[in-house]
């Protein structure tokens, strides 16, 4: 019995670089949106506590815009999932913050909002651990078949 191992065709550059694109002006808008204008404080439903947090949510979107900023130039299959193990870290680890502070505060609402806040976080997390390991994954594949 053999096995074959099939290599998926990857996009085309193009379409590659409009994703990269698109995630760039994403991250920018909201490093905008939270830090300056209007800013994260216009939120009702965020607590004084929510500082304690933004230094590490402004870390996954900075990694995002720096990242999407290098895939633009360059996209190798192997920096595209360094890449993505750096940015799925920089926001498990603002995911991971946000569970422990939970700056969230939805009193007066009749509906439970931080039961579905902490099952979005959970859910983010998991898909966050599941989507690490497929990149660190991606990576090492990435590296063998790199011509030496």
């Amino acid at each position: 019995m053999t096995t074959t191992s099939v290599h998926k065709r990857r996009p085309p550059v193009r379409t590659r670089r409009a994703g990269y694109l698109v995630g760039v002006v994403l991250n920018g808008v909201l490093l905008v949106l939270v830090n300056a204008w209007p800013g994260w404080d216009v939120l009702p439903f965020l607590t004084p506590a929510f500082p304690t947090v933004l230094g590490l949510v402004d870390l996954a979107l900075v990694a995002g815009l720096v990242t999407g900023l290098v895939q633009l130039w360059q996209d190798p299959e192997w920096l595209v999932a360094l890449n993505g193990v750096v940015t799925t870290c920089a926001g498990l680890a603002a995911l991971v913050r946000l569970w422990q502070v939970f700056p969230f505060d939805f009193a007066g609402s009749s509906f439970d909002w931080a039961l579905t806040a902490r099952t979005v976080l959970v859910v983010s997390l998991a898909g966050s651990v599941i989507g690490l390991l497929v990149q660190v994954t991606t990576l090492v594949r990435a590296a063998l078949r790199r011509p030496r």
